[in-house]
């Protein structure tokens, strides 16, 4: 099911927070950040964060650590990015959620769907004569585990979001850059 590049199949997969205004545009430009070097974006999500009016880009790409350092000096050069930051899976928790609607019939004809649903610890979001919508909160491999598991039953439409993830550190790393930015601020206007 996983499609993987090759090029980068041996690469550490990282995941890159990238704390920004909410302006038109910002989106695009930082993708071209990665086209530029070549490197394709596994997964991309954005969001509100924890403060108020900065948006949150989570992105996952395969690289090496030299090239995602590149990656996020880049970034942080567009006006409208606060800050950005770059981790591997070990220093933040994150998830992923995917749908899957299959086939009504097959699931109803088999008596191994529900201890398949326990496995899995999905749940069932719709069910009804023609098809049954599940969903699975999990890491990628979880999510696509499952895909492969009821390929059997036909899957309709299959959709995985991209990861979101918290780290682990006790605060939000971009609080303290805001801090010391205002912090600047204020000596500047007390110089004036």
């Amino acid at each position: 099911m996983e499609i993987k590049d090759k090029k980068t199949a041996n690469l550490p997969l990282w995941t890159l927070t990238v704390f920004t205004e909410n302006n038109v545009g910002l989106l695009n430009q930082i993708a071209i950040i990665f086209t530029r070097r070549n490197i394709n974006i596994w997964s991309l999500s954005v969001s509100s964060s924890s403060i108020e009016g900065v948006h949150k880009f989570t992105i996952t790409c395969h690289a090496s650590e030299d090239m995602i350092k590149k990656i996020v000096l880049q970034i942080e050069k567009r006006i409208d990015v606060l800050k950005a930051f770059y981790y591997s899976d070990d220093e933040i928790i994150y998830q992923e959620i995917a749908l899957y609607k299959v086939q009504t019939d097959a699931l109803l004809n088999d008596i191994q769907f529900e201890q398949l649903i326990r496995k899995y610890n999905c749940r069932i979001l719709e069910i009804n004569s023609t098809f049954a919508v599940l969903e699975k909160t999990g890491h990628c491999d979880e999510t696509i585990a499952l895909y492969n598991d009821l390929e059997r039953y036909g899957v309709l439409q299959y959709v995985r979001s991209g990861r979101v993830s918290v780290t682990k550190s006790t605060h939000e790393q971009v609080s303290d850059f805001l801090e010391e930015q205002e912090l600047r601020r204020r000596q500047i206007e007390e110089k004036q």
